[in-house]
């Protein structure tokens, strides 16, 4: 049998270790005192009545939960799947073991429902262009329930959307018709600045039908500096006349 002593100190023994905690630097400790919520303890040693109080720590750290792939069908029917992460933190503790029996499974489930509801109202083109905004949305709702529990959204972000492969194969050919539109508009905006100076240059020349000439000679000189060939061609009058009027103007 057990001496007294032995008895005594097993009783202390049990005693202290029912009523001394250790609380970390991110962890609060909620005391229930009968069943009753008495208070919060903050970090460091904390000292409770055994058998009389009840000490519950809760994590105040920022919890990094990814929301499950979910089924959606957006606002323009396209069925699509998508997941999305959720960053939350508990900012009062007794609120998160008071008022929801399990706060981490709760702020899933209505993550899980929120990125339901919001996807499937957004057309396709806003969940792919426009998903800052749709994160946003999405925080503020879970945030807004989340609230009453003590639990503070930080962020939400939208990972994947997995398209079905017939819409991927018509996004390709839309975003392929799309830089072929794009490539035509380029080249007829070029084409119409280059008649434009062909324009000017044709009014220059108009105006001055010496530089017509000399146009057409520098032509015939690159057409032959391609080709080791022989040119004939008929020396155009006005060319004859130009340089006549050019020798008499001089020889006055």
């Amino acid at each position: 049998m057990l001496s007294v002593p032995v008895v005594v100190a097993l009783l202390v023994f049990v005693v202290i270790s029912k009523g001394v905690y250790v609380l970390k630097e991110y962890e609060r400790g909620v005391i229930f005192r009968f069943g009753r919520l008495h208070e919060t303890k903050e970090p460091g040693l904390r000292i409770v009545i055994p058998f009389v109080d009840q000490l519950v720590k809760v994590d105040q750290r920022v919890v990094t939960m990814d929301v499950p792939t979910q089924d959606i069908i957006t606002r323009d029917n396209i069925s699509i799947k998508v997941n999305a992460v959720l960053y939350f933190r508990v900012m009062e503790p007794s609120k998160a073991l008071v008022q929801v029996e399990n706060y981490l499974f709760a702020t899933s489930q209505f993550a899980q429902t929120t990125l339901r509801s919001v996807c499937g109202e957004a057309e396709l083109d806003d969940l792919l262009a426009k998903r800052d905004a749709l994160n946003q949305r999405i925080q503020d709702v879970v945030d807004k329930h989340t609230d009453p529990w003590g639990v503070k959204v930080t962020a939400v972000e939208i990972k994947h959307i997995d398209l079905p492969q017939e819409m991927q194969r018509a996004m390709a050919k839309q975003a392929e018709a799309e830089r072929e539109r794009r490539a035509k508009i380029i080249q007829a905006d070029g084409e119409f600045q280059a008649s434009a100076k062909l324009t000017d240059a044709a009014e220059v020349m108009s105006r001055q039908s010496i530089a017509l000439q000399l146009r057409y000679l520098e032509t015939l000189r690159d057409i032959a500096s391609e080709k080791n060939s022989t040119i004939l061609f008929p020396v155009p009058i006005d060319i004859l006349e130009a340089f006549r009027a050019s020798l008499k103007k001089s020889g006055e």
